[in-house]
């Protein structure tokens, strides 16, 4: 079978059809008989759904039109599970969903419970049957989808792959945290709470400070996957093994437990290798807004972030009174003053950084088995400097210089190697 996948879109406005673009990417897209991308952003009409208290960042929304603009380019399979899904709270969620059903795209991660949200959604084309299964670790709590039960409806969300963080400190360390926690009383509630039974106590060589909790160990941030959250992920990965050829994992995630967000987080890794040894045999990440490492484990790829696709942060056309506030606003300022007051006068944020304009798109093809045996991918730019009509869209890159010392030191620990083809598409080898 063929695929390709493309990383975040968030898409605030309508595209041009003539957009150059399209034809200078929809043919390599058209090649996947699969065609995955990200829309991060939700899909209802001005005045239509109010925002919720929280955002994924920035309350984004769009027209529900704007959504067969990304259809042009030859996606056929798509996700909103991401941490943006409920910035205009659940009627925003439901416009979200009704739009990308109606507009034919497989996609999955979200359902009106958490069984609709963690089952896979199925693709058929003319070489095979692909399932969709999609999580997200970056999300709001009450975001959760909500099981059914027996006399209560479940509660509308996305399947979320929830965290515990753990902070590893040295043995002398725990003292310290303990005696601090003391004096400044911040555990007071919690262990009154747990002296009443209602939290389990904490193991010997732990302790808590406030809502943070530090172990024993290696010193360092860790994340650890809720097992719950994994064996159902597991269980959709047994169920699709029945009905489709070729299994795809979705991951919206932006965590990072290192220096900066290129580096792969240990927990994203493991995860990655625990879908593939459960029968997956893809895994595509999208999320921090740049490009991640590519790996391929047991021969399936894992991308384990495609950057940005579409990045339309600066045409948000309205916001909620909360965004506003707080940047020390109100809503009788206007949304530009709104964007420069956060970006400092358009100097610092996504908007702003080369590596956030700079993505691949991946053509990879498998075997019977579902074994990698091509991987290509099609180096892209977003257009940061030209006329508004074409900002924050992708183009061809042309100027490949970026390529090999971002993106190829990046993947050298993971033994890829890359050849650049006179027509800048990029051969890959493992």
């Amino acid at each position: 079978m063929k695929f390709t996948a493309a990383g975040d879109a968030i898409i605030q406005r309508r595209m041009q059809q003539d957009f150059v673009g399209i034809s200078e990417i929809a043919p390599f897209i058209m090649q996947g008989d699969a065609r995955f991308f990200n829309l991060e952003t939700t899909l209802n009409r001005e005045g239509e759904c109010f925002a919720s208290q929280f955002s994924g960042g920035t309350w984004i929304r769009t027209n529900p039109q704007c959504l067969s603009d990304s259809v042009a380019f030859g996606f056929n399979m798509t996700n909103v599970n991401n941490n943006h899904a409920l910035d205009f709270s659940y009627e925003g969620f439901y416009r979200t969903m009704e739009a990308v059903n109606e507009s034919g795209m497989v996609h999955a991660g979200v359902g009106y419970n958490l069984d609709e949200a963690s089952v896979p959604r199925y693709l058929d084309t003319k070489n095979g049957r692909v399932a969709l299964i999609s999580v997200c670790s970056t999300f709001e709590p009450c975001m959760m989808a909500g099981k059914q039960a027996r006399r209560v409806k479940g509660r509308p969300g996305v399947n979320g792959l929830r965290l515990r963080r753990v902070v590893h400190v040295e043995e002398q360390d725990i003292a310290m945290i303990r005696e601090l926690a003391k004096k400044c009383r911040v555990n007071a509630e919690i262990e009154i709470d747990r002296a009443a039974g209602y939290f389990p106590p904490l193991p010997e060589n732990e302790a808590e400070f406030g809502s943070m909790r530090f172990a024993v160990g290696e010193p360092g941030l860790h994340l650890f996957v809720y097992e719950e959250d994994l064996d159902r992920v597991k269980k959709a990965i047994y169920e699709a093994k029945l009905q489709a050829d070729y299994i795809m994992i979705s991951l919206h995630s932006h965590e990072i437990d290192g220096a900066n967000h290129e580096e792969i987080p240990a927990f994203l890794r493991e995860f990655a290798h625990d879908c593939i040894d459960a029968g997956a045999h893809t895994v595509v990440g999208h999320g921090p807004h740049l490009l991640r490492p590519i790996e391929v484990y047991r021969d399936r790829p894992i991308f384990y972030s495609l950057g940005d696709f579409i990045l339309q942060l600066y045409n948000v056309e309205l916001a909620p009174e909360d965004f506003y506030n707080s940047w020390g606003l109100t809503s009788d300022a206007t949304v530009h003053e709104l964007l420069k007051t956060r970006s400092a006068d358009f100097t610092r944020g996504l908007m702003e950084k080369r590596c956030m304009a700079l993505t691949v798109v991946p053509y990879w093809e498998t075997d019977a088995d579902g074994k990698l045996i091509k991987l290509q991918l099609l180096p892209i730019e977003l257009d940061m400097t030209g006329h508004h009509a074409d900002r924050g869209l992708p183009r061809k890159a042309t100027d490949l210089a970026w390529f090999k010392d971002y993106f190829g030191n990046m993947c050298a620990p993971y033994d890829i190697r890359f050849t650049i083809r006179e027509d800048d598409v990029i051969d890959c080898a493992w």
